[in-house]
């Protein structure tokens, strides 16, 4: 049971950055500073992500087709998230 709570948090972590959409809509998200703020968590939330399902997958042993797929999304959205975040904080 503990196996299958840690692995739907995992694909939560999968479809958590597409969240951003709908709250993008509105006039505010959209001005500075509320903007970097936003994008700054979120991309915090997807580094997250891809830690908590590289863990689970290795420490615990979660090795199941779903964390499979999960590691693999998630592995994309933390290398975004962790360029987002250079992008953000690191002068160029």
């Amino acid at each position: 049971m503990k196996d299958r709570l840690l692995a739907a948090v995992s694909i939560l972590f999968v479809f958590l950055p597409w969240t951003i959409l709908p709250l993008r809509r509105h006039d505010w998200a959209l001005e500075s500073p509320a903007a970097e703020i936003i994008i700054s968590a979120y991309a915090a939330l997807m580094i997250a992500g891809g830690v908590y399902t590289l863990l689970c997958y290795l420490r615990l042993r979660l090795q199941t087709l779903p964390m499979k797929a999960s590691l693999l999304v998630n592995g994309l959205y933390a290398a975004a998230g962790a360029a987002v975040l250079a992008m953000i904080f690191l002068p160029g």
